[in-house]
């Protein structure tokens, strides 16, 4: 066998299983549909990671990210500072601005770092009624995923499954 051959198989192998069949898995659609979507769906890409406190307390691994929510950034160069209010939700550049997260131009004035929601943690959420209705249906459908005995294994049930 030639070695482009190898290749060829070993990229077969580890391709991904698609889940819907009415959505294309071809990378130049997907890459388009990413970089035109409207902001209502721009709005549920931008979402970040839950804090560990904040997942025990709803119940949620992740939220959409707004402007008022006190985040941690956890990726890249600005991951080792305290923890800042998000002050603006650029959803157009798929970016978000948080305070005293910023630097000092040629001239001497100051601009915001743009910061990807994906690096970033909610540490503290900005409630309104309408996000606790998201945090309870989200919640409702994690524990309706438990009812069917989905969710996390345990090293018991790993063990059962061996005896035969």
């Amino acid at each position: 066998r030639s070695a482009d051959g190898a290749v060829e198989l070993l990229s077969c192998a580890t391709a991904a299983m698609k889940f819907n069949s009415a959505i294309s898995g071809a990378r130049r659609k997907c890459r388009k549909a990413h970089f035109t979507a409207p902001s209502s769906v721009r709005r549920k890409l931008m979402t970040a990671s839950l804090s560990k406190e904040l997942r025990q307390k709803y119940g949620v691994r992740s939220m959409p990210i707004r402007k008022d929510d006190e985040v941690q950034i956890v990726r890249g160069k600005f991951a080792k500072e305290p923890a800042g209010k998000v002050t603006a939700v650029y959803r157009r550049r798929f970016c978000i601005y948080i305070d005293r997260i910023i630097k000092e131009k040629a001239n001497g004035s100051q601009v915001p770092v743009p910061i990807e929601a994906s690096n970033v943690q909610i540490v503290k959420l900005k409630l309104d009624k309408d996000r606790k209705s998201l945090l309870d249906r989200k919640k409702a459908g994690r524990q309706g995923g438990a009812d069917k005995g989905k969710g996390k294994v345990s090293e018991k049930d790993v063990h059962m499954a061996d005896v035969d």
